[in-house]
Formats: structure tokens, C-alpha cells, sequence
């Protein structure tokens, strides 16, 4: 993982520093929504120089939102028979250690070798809750990735597959591919991601942009069709919780969407085109 730096994002690895960060933020409040003791320690002093660099980057709420989602969602879906969680490009996540997950789960996290280095430094001495395998692959690399699912989906036939924060980094071919390649696998049987609205990458390429191009992590994914861009590749939606209304529900509402509610009694079309344009989530498919 890169060092200090007058830049608040050196590589496309810092959003990970990141959003750990975050966790460590949302874990020391009294009215936590997640609670991650290793948050902070696998943030580190970058993580949180990183945050305080950003523009506006302590008010940013849907990290935790995104947490949240996924962390409810995974629970119910090993309780509904999940064998196997893949998670790519599994940056700092921490559930393996955090959540309350069965000790026969086998739980597989793929990133880059210098992050898993990283990470298996920063935990040494921890013990999951459930069967922890890490593996460092380069998921740019068709032939090897495609190699890898094959194994994994021998081993098993109820397979989660997540990809929290990776899409939007992608470009449309590239997720394009990686479907094909995630549904060429029979055990993988369901498929977790968060999904961006064109909208807020938009915003966020421009409120952020110099930061993430200096770190080789401009926005590119956000499908105007949402969901149904994966539909042709062998994926459908199940289940999609947005931001808006996770941030109501949850008592961290986004900035816009407090606006929004604040004049919605008066002007209820304007809270309308809010959730078209700002409709970014955790969307949840199926085979």
C-alpha cells in the first residue's frame, strides 16, 4: 500500500484505505450502524489524512449506507443456504471477523497482492468466524480469473459472488465480460454489487475528479438501463435497496435527499426526479 503523499489518493488501492476509514468513523459514534473494531487499524493515519483531504470527504454518508446493505444482505443469504461468499476485489473488508457468520461458510477474498499483504499484516493474530481463504489475483487478467471461478465453482454449488465498490471503476465492456464470465459458473448462483446512477458518477468524476484520476480511479460503470444491462449476460434482479431510502430508514440521510424531503409537501415532483437521478444502490441478482 503506497505511503504519505501531499495527494489525498495515490492509486485506485486508496479507496480502500478509504472506506475503512469510514467504517472507523461510523464504529466510534454512540448510535452505530456498523461496528468494525479493525476499521481503524486497517485505515490507518493515510486513511483518515486521506478523508480530511478530500473535499467534503467527512460528510460523504453512503459508504456506511453501502456497508450496511451489503452486511444485512450477506446475512440473509447464508441463512437462506449460501456456501460460498466470493468477494472480489475485497479491498479492507472485514466481515470474515465482524460479522456472526457459520464456522462451515467458506469465504474467499480476492485484491490485488499488495492489499492482501497488507491486510494479513494488519490482522495477524485474528481469528475469523468462519473459513477464510485469500487469494491475490489481478482480475484484469481474463484467462487466470476465468481459471480461478472454475475452481472455485467445483468446490461449490451455492456460491455468492460480491462486488462492492469495484463496477463503477469499470468500463462497460469490462463488467460486460466479467458477467459472462461470473454466469459461465453454475454454483454461482447469486451475484451482490453496488450500482451507480449516471448522475452521481457524473458528480462525482467532477467533485472528485482530480483526486481519482491522479489515483487511476476515475468513475466510468453507471448503465443508464440500471439493473437490465445485465440481463443479456444471464443475471436479474432480485432485489435493488437504493441510497435514498436506506439513508431515511437508516437516520443518515444524503444531504440532497434531507433537502428533498424538507420540500417535498410542496413540491412532491421534485423528490421524484431526485430518486431518478441519485437512484444508486445495492442491487442484489440472481441466475
Amino acid at each position: 500500500m503506497p505511503g504519505a503523499s501531499s495527494e489525498p489518493l495515490q492509486s485506485i488501492s486508496d479507496t480502500a484505505l478509504w472506506v475503512a476509514y469510514y467504517r472507523a468513523m461510523e464504529t466510534e459514534r454512540p448510535d452505530a450502524l456498523v461496528r468494525d473494531p479493525y476499521a481503524r487499524r486497517l485505515a490507518g493515519t493515510r486513511g483518515e489524512e486521506m478523508v480530511a483531504k478530500l473535499t467534503g470527504g467527512r460528510g460523504m454518508s453512503w459508504p456506511i449506507l453501502r456497508t450496511v446493505c451489503f452486511d444485512d444482505l450477506i446475512l440473509r443469504m447464508v441463512c437462506q443456504g449460501i456456501t460460498t461468499v466470493l468477494n472480489l476485489a475485497a479491498g479492507l473488508d472485514a466481515r470474515p471477523y465482524r460479522l456472526n457468520l457459520p464456522a462451515s461458510l467458506h469465504w474467499i477474498e480476492v485484491d490485488l497482492p499488495e492489499i492482501i499483504s497488507y491486510k494479513e499484516e494488519k490482522l495477524a493474530g485474528e481469528t475469523p468466524g468462519c473459513r477464510l481463504q485469500r487469494v491475490a489475483l489481478h482480475l484484469s487478467q481474463v484467462e487466470q480469473r476465468q481459471a480461478f471461478f472454475a475452481g472455485v465453482n467445483a468446490a461449490s454449488d451455492r456460491v455468492l459472488v460480491l462486488t462492492e465498490g469495484l463496477l463503477t471503476y469499470l468500463r462497460d465492456e469490462d463488467v460486460a465480460a466479467l458477467a459472462i464470465d461470473l454466469h459461465s459458473q453454475s454454483g454461482f448462483q447469486f451475484w451482490a454489487t453496488d450500482l451507480t446512477a449516471p448522475f452521481v458518477v457524473q458528480r462525482m468524476n467532477k467533485h472528485l475528479g482530480k483526486n481519482l484520476k491522479a489515483a487511476n480511479a476515475t468513475m466510468h460503470f453507471a448503465p443508464a438501463e440500471g439493473a437490465e444491462f445485465f440481463r443479456p449476460h444471464g443475471w436479474k434482479q432480485t432485489e435493488f435497496h437504493d441510497f435514498i431510502t436506506a439513508g431515511h430508514r437508516l437516520k443518515r440521510e444524503l444531504p440532497m435527499a434531507r433537502f428533498g424531503r424538507m420540500i417535498e409537501p410542496v413540491f412532491p415532483w421534485y423528490m421524484r426526479r431526485m430518486r431518478e437521478k441519485y437512484r444508486s444502490g445495492v442491487l442484489l441478482m440472481s441466475r
